[in-house]
Formats: C-alpha cells, sequence, structure tokens
C-alpha cells in the first residue's frame, strides 16, 4: 500500500496535506536543526467494533528528555479473522510504514522501532502470534518490541482506537 495515499493526522487532528514521507523528511529536518536527538517508534494497534475492525497506526517521534508527538492513520475493515490473524495484521500495518519511511531515517541517523501489541506472556491469547511478529519485524531488519515494551502500540495507538 502507498503511504501517500493513506491519510495521516497529528493527535491534535489536523489533517497532514502532502505525503507522510514527506512530512517526515520536514519533521526530521527540523527537530535536528532544533537540537533534539530523536527515535522513532511505529507501532498498530485493533479493536473489533461489532462487524468491523478498526486499526490505528502510529508513528511516535521521542525527542530524548523532552517528549515527544505522533501522527496518527486509521483504517476500518469488515474483514472477519482470528485474533492471530488481527495480530499478524497489526504487524504488518506497521512494517509497511516502517519499511517505507526507514530510507528516511537512516539519512537523518534516527533509530527506529517497530512495536507489536502482543503479550510476551504465554497465558495470553496474542502470544501466539509472538513468534511469527518478532520473525517477521526482525527478518524485515527492524528492532522489535513487544508488550510491556511495546508502548506505541500498546499505549499511543490503543488510545485512537478505543
Amino acid at each position: 500500500m502507498e503511504q501517500e495515499q493513506q491519510q495521516w493526522r497529528k493527535l491534535s487532528g489536523e489533517r497532514i496535506k502532502i505525503p507522510i514521507a514527506d512530512e517526515v523528511s520536514n519533521v526530521l529536518v527540523r527537530e535536528k536543526e532544533s537540537g533534539h536527538e530523536l527515535k522513532v517508534c511505529i507501532g498498530t494497534d485493533s479493536q473489533v467494533k461489532g462487524k468491523v475492525t478498526e486499526f490505528a497506526t502510529v508513528i511516535v517521534f521521542i525527542r530524548k528528555g523532552k517528549g515527544g508527538f505522533m501522527y496518527i492513520h486509521n483504517e476500518v475493515t469488515r474483514q472477519k479473522m482470528s485474533i492471530k490473524q488481527r495480530m499478524l495484521m497489526e504487524v504488518n500495518k506497521s512494517i509497511e510504514v516502517a519499511y517505507a519511511l526507514c530510507n528516511i531515517f537512516s539519512r537523518y541517523s534516527v533509530d527506529m522501532e517497530v512495536h507489536a501489541d502482543i503479550n510476551t506472556n504465554p497465558n495470553f491469547k496474542s502470544n501466539d502470534a509472538l513468534k511469527e511478529a518478532m520473525g517477521y519485524i526482525i527478518g524485515m531488519g527492524f528492532a522489535f518490541r513487544a508488550k510491556p515494551d511495546a508502548f506505541a502500540s500498546s499505549n499511543c495507538a490503543n488510545k485512537i482506537v478505543q
């Protein structure tokens, strides 16, 4: 899926009118000029609401020691899926964004992680997708974080789909 065709917004609700890759490049230039050291975390969470599943993908920019901000993209599907399928769909959405933007982060020497809203505790249903998610993310060359360290998906994106 082309990232340029997705509708992104800021937490304030302000819509991003340019391709997200251009917006991210502009952000990185602005933040570097302001002297901020950045880290980026990308994550997706989902919520089943009746017959639809809503996904929220976030790009979280962390200014080391100085807070952060994020960009949000929502999608809704009527596709019925198991919890494992849904967890892997979340990971896929995050990887699509990470892959589309990774060269920009590399160009500006910004560390990036992909966060999966998957529990490392085997007593939770989402754990069924842990090995596949970890293999997929690491196999794509990205740093991987799962719960409880996956705040981009577990906290940031979670707030958007509730």
